[in-house]
């Protein structure tokens, strides 16, 4: 498939827009993929097809210096993000050591409620005769 005649127009609009901060349709990443989709390119577009712009691109990022605002805000989230997949880890984990002991109190108490049970029924091998046949009426 051939690329779009304005392919390249597109690429260089999407990289000054995700350099100065205002992205449209990506979410501001200083990455190939972030351009591609800014760009609404296929990211081969930029690979291979294009690397002179790809290569630009990570000359400029180089250049900036400092992160935008958007990348320094995603990379704070996905820092939050992964100390909570560790304290949710560590939760889980704990939880099913806590398994073990939890299934053996249940058969514990279901025992000791069966036995219980038995005892307020007394004896089992006795069966209680019904009114109607002892020839009594309500």
């Amino acid at each position: 498939m051939s690329p779009a005649p304005d392919e390249r127009d597109r690429i260089r609009a999407a990289m000054h827009r995700i350099l100065d901060g205002t992205p449209h349709r990506c979410n501001g990443a200083l990455t190939i993929v972030a351009l591609a989709l800014e760009a609404d390119v296929p990211r081969n577009a930029l690979t291979q097809r294009h690397p002179d712009l790809r290569n630009e691109f990570y000359s400029r990022v180089a250049a900036c210096g400092t992160l935008p605002e958007a990348e320094t805000r995603l990379r704070a989230r996905i820092t939050e993000l992964e100390q909570t997949i560790t304290n949710k880890n560590a939760e889980l984990a704990r939880l099913r050591a806590d398994v073990p002991a939890l299934v053996t109190a249940l058969n514990q108490l279901t025992l000791e409620n069966r036995q219980l049970r038995d005892a307020l029924t007394g004896r089992r091998n006795i069966v209680p005769m019904s009114r109607q046949r002892l020839g009594e009426t309500d």
